[in-house]
């Protein structure tokens, strides 16, 4: 067998499972990728299966990539016949050669995002389709969920007759779509959805393609959408060879359409289906996977396994409970800079990882005081800046005169003279006569509204066709030095209202730009290099590899944008309710139990990212939004055993917070401030939070609802000094106890809220507050002092009041 015996037993009966369906579960760092490469070369060496006849389709151009590279080197001759592809760049391929079967030419452009937006802020503003109630963010939204299902335009109108947003995002969906067409343009879901049309109404194309593709295989499969499910079931039907490799534990693109219940439901789909699981993970060690198996087992929906490996030598993941997100980061800076001064560190090796982008402020301002080197993973795309969509919409509207969306970008850039007004008037003469802005534009001397601006719109056709004339004996890196010299356009960017730096930064992208032009060129050594070819291939580039092998810097990315990846030290950021899992998860945990697993989902790809050590941090209280927030441990966190977890001295007692974040232990004794007749109210604390005893994560959490009850929070305090009794039944003795704390015995009495009367408001009720603005009323309970009253805030979400404090008015 050779290279095969160098399998584990499940990996290698994976690579000899070659007919019928197959699903690999193959969990975190269990080698998936050898698998695959494996796979292909058993079934050409041993199976005698012709290389053209095996299709390998992942998501990322950078799968696509390393997948290719791992097929070539083991595979050897005959593996560039091998269809390794992401799903976009196939149907791309498809695409192009039986586009006019169903109404588009074969040479039609690839919109992206921003080309999608300003086509249908055009349509928006054309229809008045969009209103305070209706945002362009919806529509788009709402289209990209039609086409992920594989829902026509038709179709969607036939559902939602009696809805009226809906009909007014069926009109968009509709005028959308006619647009697209009479540009020659497709946008990236349209790519997946157009393919599957092809294939259903043009059987002859879609058996060429299975006699073709007698073995698929695809990876990730747990990020697929409706439409990737529908393209592949249909292209494996006829030899039902499939085989499907993922991991449900790792699905955490929900937002973006993908359907968990594709990988669930596999078994459904093809009763026969032979399924392995890939366990022995070979990237972490085992402390690590037994806290990432101990949050990821909470999860109903989900396939039983448990990942283990042989690496048993590692140190225990470390919890850090910090006062302040302040805290936090100067902690995160703080210990890389002591690691790496102590050779146990190295930048590239280290990752911190996050919820959200936001988090990263504290974390990058520690680091510049530091002096440690850092790069944001997921900043602006490189083809998403605004020098090089110009640039690329100059070579798109030579190459494809049918795209109004690029003409209508660079008509006056630079700077022409011709206003949005003239644009108005020649994109209604198109309308009236069912031409493309471009062909408009070339008779632009028949716009009667256009007159005074005949010549600059005669000029700027002059110079496309000038450009296109050129591009039959330029190279393309010649074509574009000459579109940047002809428009002037690096001139154009020093006009722009930008500091020095960006203003250089901009010259160095147009740069890279050229440079990219080049290696394309470069690279096509077997096939003839066009400008489509070009374009196509920029338009299918997903993300910039800003990870180099010499990039000696700690990497920051949200947990989003670390999947794919490993790293030897690990520091996941902000493990607090509310931050993760996320407030919208937790608002909406009742309605949408799936919200709050696809978040622990998140957090087992966050934990198996790390090879050999992990740092677990949070803090009590974080300013978001210009507000303190409290925030108690995180339920992730709570459902590691405490075994599994080394939790820093600040989890050994409980402490109470007031608003501002102080505790009071800040402060004098409370006994000393009310003597000791409170001995009711020590009983009470002693009962409800053991005080003077050891106190985890798990049980302060577990009693934060009696603290939020009276306006404080239980949070883990490393001991100061031994205290006395603390209160915990009143609020208002707590704030009295503060109130004398800081030296205002005048102001004792007024610590004391007295006892209002019943509010004007009722379970239901919209309120609004002076603060907080519009809510509505969800709770409403009476106290031995005042009202409890629970309030759905439209902007801030739920927060817990009471009465007399909040002066809420019903509306």
């Amino acid at each position: 067998m050779g290279i095969y015996d160098t399998l584990n037993s499940q990996q290698k009966k994976a690579v000899l499972q070659t007919d019928g369906p197959v699903l690999i579960l193959a969990g975190a760092g269990s080698g998936k990728t050898r698998v695959l490469t494996h796979r292909v070369a058993y079934l050409i060496d041993e199976c005698g299966v012709n290389p053209w006849n095996i299709m390998a389709i992942t998501f990322t151009n950078k799968a696509a990539g390393e997948m290719r590279e791992r097929v070539d080197k083991i595979v050897g001759f005959g593996a560039e016949s091998i269809w390794v592809s992401t799903f976009h760049s196939s149907c791309v391929k498809i695409l192009r050669r039986y586009a006019d079967r169903i109404g588009f030419g074969n040479n039609f452009t690839i919109y992206d995002t921003d080309d999608s937006k300003s086509l249908m802020k055009d349509i928006c503003k054309k229809y008045q389709l969009e209103t305070t109630q209706l945002k362009l963010k919806r529509i788009m939204g709402s289209i990209s969920t039609c086409k992920d299902n594989l829902v026509t335009p038709e179709e969607y109108a036939l559902n939602t007759q009696n809805d009226f947003i809906k009909v007014r995002i069926s009109k968009a969906y509709t005028e959308y779509q006619n647009a697209l067409k009479k540009n020659n343009a497709m946008d990236f879901d349209d790519l997946i959805m157009k393919t599957v049309e092809l294939f259903k109404t043009n059987p002859d194309v879609l058996d060429s393609y299975q006699e073709r593709f007698k073995y698929i295989m695809v990876d990730e499969y747990q990020d697929t959408n409706n439409a990737q499910f529908e393209l592949i079931r249909v292209l494996a039907d006829k030899y039902r060879n499939l085989c499907v490799v993922g991991d449900d534990d790792q699905s955490i693109y929900r937002f973006r359409g993908a359907n968990i219940r594709n990988i669930l439901d596999f078994e459904k789909v093809y009763k026969d289906a032979v399924v392995i699981k890939l366990e022995q993970n070979y990237r972490s060690t085992q402390q690590i996977l037994d806290a990432a198996n101990a949050v990821i087992k909470n999860n109903g929906g989900r396939k039983d396994k448990a990942l283990w490996t042989e690496e048993k030598d590692g140190e225990i993941v470390k919890l850090k409970h910090f006062d302040t997100a302040y805290d936090e980061a100067q902690f995160i800076a703080s210990d890389i800079g002591k690691l790496k001064r102590n050779g146990k560190l190295r930048y590239s090796d280290t990752a911190i990882l996050y919820r959200t982008n936001a988090q990263s402020r504290l974390i990058e301002e520690r680091f510049v005081v530091e002096g440690i080197p850092y790069d944001i993973v997921g900043g602006t795309n490189f083809y998403s800046r605004r020098e090089i969509k110009d640039l690329l919409a100059y070579l798109k509207t030579i190459d494809n005169g049918l795209d109004d969306v690029a003409v209508k970008r660079i008509i006056n850039v630079p700077k022409r003279g011709i206003g949005q007004t003239t644009v108005d008037y020649v994109q209604a003469y198109a309308d009236e006569r069912q031409i493309s802005f471009y062909d408009a534009l070339c008779e632009a001397d028949q716009i009667v509204a256009v007159s005074r601006s005949v010549s600059k719109l005669s000029d700027f056709v002059t110079m496309i066709r000038a450009f296109r004339t050129k591009m039959k004996s330029y190279s393309l890196e010649e074509l574009l030095k000459d579109v940047i010299d002809v428009t002037g356009y690096l001139e154009f960017l020093k006009t722009l209202d930008d500091d020095d730096n960006e203003d250089n930064d901009r010259a160095q992208n147009v740069d890279e730009l050229i440079s990219k032009i080049a290696a394309y060129e470069e690279n096509m050594e077997e096939e003839e290099p066009t400008l489509s070819g070009f374009l196509e291939e920029v338009a299918l580039v997903a993300d910039i590899d800003r990870i180099g092998e010499d990039n000696e810097k700690v990497l920051l990315m949200t947990l989003h944008s670390a999947k794919g990846l490993e790293f030897e030290h690990v520091y996941l950021a902000g493990m607090e309710e509310g931050v993760f899992p996320s407030y919208m998860a937790l608002a909406t945990e009742d309605a949408d139990p799936e919200g709050i697993e696809e978040e622990r989902r998140l957090c087992y790809v966050g934990i198996t990212r790390a090879k050999r050590h992990l740092t677990l941090t949070a803090a009590k209280r974080r300013m978001v939004r210009g507000e303190t927030q409290f925030n108690r441990l995180s339920r992730f966190v709570s459902e590691i055993p405490y075994t599994m977890i080394e939790r820093s001295d600040t989890e050994s007692k409980p402490a109470f917070l007031f608003d501002d974040g102080d505790t009071i232990d800040d402060y004098e004794s409370v006994e000393d401030t009310f003597g000791s007749s409170n001995s009711g109210i020590k009983s009470s604390y002693a009962k409800g939070f053991g005080a003077g005893s050891n106190v985890n994560a798990k049980s302060v959490a577990g009693r934060s609802e009696l603290a939020n009850t009276y306006r404080i929070k239980a949070v883990p305090k490393p001991p100061k000094k031994e205290k006395r009794a603390v209160p915990s039944e009143k609020p208002y003795i707590a704030s009295a106890a503060k109130t004398y704390a800081r030296g205002s015995l005048a102001g004792l009495s007024k610590g004391m809220p007295t006892a209002g009367g019943k509010p004007d408001y009722i379970v239901g009720d919209k309120v609004s507050h002076i603060k907080y603005g519009i809510g509505v009323v969800t709770s409403l309970e009476q106290g031995p002092r005042d009202y409890k009253v629970t309030v759905n805030f439209d902007e801030c979400g739920q927060k817990i009041m009471y009465a007399a404090f909040a002066k809420l008015k019903k509306i």
